[in-house]
């Protein structure tokens, strides 16, 4: 068994989808929130589930741009098309396999997480358009019949057609009958660490599932069912995706990537992959609400004078934002004149704000 240090991870065999996720290098698709299903372990958001939207990571999506500019914004190595249920909308989703082959070339991976057993129809479709994996999500009530099961009959075509193609479910009890089915068609399976979310916490406990501790989402209990099963089925291809990986490992290494794209020249990059810079905003308020301009012309005529370079700052939303080692520098100038701080927030879309900092606390830590 081979071992993903420090994330919890475990496997004996990784996809290529995967081994791509690893690197924080696949964009996730939501391609639609509508589902038939009734999963009591889905954790999709409530603003999400059962509407039809798209998003690519955290972008809204209402046109074809907004995907490949999200996919830019993080040199995307490939995609992961997920939902609800990707193929409740198939056009859409062969429109947008061929847009991104289209853009990024074959080489762009693409996989499909899927809870349905599409026929042979829509397999080739999907294979034509350039998908390159296929991943099952049969529910937990048929387990223990797929063999001979839509799931079984599917799998087969998938694989004849030249897919990589193998199941993904969460691990809970149960799972190693769809481990062993999986070891039988020699294809790979991924488990999951079971999560508490908003919108599955009440099913979970009713069910007498409890958190692992108190500083996580973690299932107690999912990691181990997902190590027994690795252990007992030696020369199966599984991986074990931990809670952890998730955000330590995988979210990170995206985050990263896409800071050292889209920084601009002053952004401080921290080792989380947030962005960290100053920001100088004026005191007063404007009628209908934001700064005035006469407060934005007074900030930016201040750093003109104090010749700080034009590539150190930028005027965003009726404020200054600006390299967080230049407000340092220029604090004592500003004095009650104007209100700063230092900011540090995500580099995704949107720019979620993580913390602000008063400027007179020391930022040794970024460096």
């Amino acid at each position: 068994m081979e071992y993903e240090n420090g994330s919890g991870s475990f496997y004996t065999h990784l996809p290529h989808g995967c081994r791509l996720c690893y690197e924080g290098a696949k964009m996730v698709l939501f391609v639609t929130g509508l589902c038939r299903k009734s999963c009591f372990y889905c954790p999709v958001s409530e603003k999400r589930m059962h509407k039809d939207v798209t998003f690519a990571n955290e972008r809204p999506v209402s046109s074809d741009d907004d995907i490949l500019d999200e996919a830019r914004s993080m040199n995307a190595l490939g995609t992961g098309i997920t939902g609800g249920e990707p193929l409740l909308v198939p056009d859409r989703v062969l429109g947008y396999i061929r847009l991104l082959k289209a853009s990024f070339g074959r080489e762009h991976h693409i996989h499909l997480y899927t809870a349905l057993s599409p026929d042979r129809v829509i397999l080739k479709e999907l294979k034509a358009a350039g998908l390159d994996e296929i991943r099952f999500h049969p529910q937990p009530e048929i387990w223990d019949r797929l063999p001979g099961s839509g799931f079984a009959r599917s799998l087969e075509i998938a694989k004849e057609l030249g897919m990589d193609a193998g199941f993904e479910i969460p691990s809970l009890p149960g799972s190693g009958q769809v481990a062993g089915f999986a070891r039988d068609c020699d294809v790979f399976i991924n488990l999951n660490e079971l999560e508490f979310s908003q919108t599955n916490a009440e099913a979970l406990k009713a069910r007498g599932y409890s958190a692992a501790d108190d500083e996580s989402c973690r299932v107690a209990g999912s990691r181990d069912v997902a190590y027994s099963i690795i252990r007992q089925e030696p020369g199966s291809k599984a991986h074990f995706c931990s809670s952890r990986f998730k955000d330590a490992v995988q979210l990170r290494k995206r985050l990263l990537r896409t800071a050292r794209i889209s920084g601009r020249e002053f952004d401080e990059v921290t080792p989380d992959g947030t962005l960290f810079y100053g920001v100088v905003e004026g005191k007063g308020e404007r009628k209908g609400g934001g700064k005035g301009e006469e407060d934005v012309d007074g900030i930016t005529g201040m750093l003109n004078g104090l010749d700080v370079p034009g590539q150190l700052f930028e005027l965003r939303n009726d404020r200054v934002e600006l390299a967080w080692w230049v407000l340092e520098e220029i604090a004592p100038e500003i004095g009650d004149r104007f209100q700063s701080w230092y900011e540090e927030c995500y580099p995704t879309y949107g720019r979620l704000v993580v913390e602000r900092i008063p400027i007179d606390t020391a930022v040794d830590f970024i460096i």
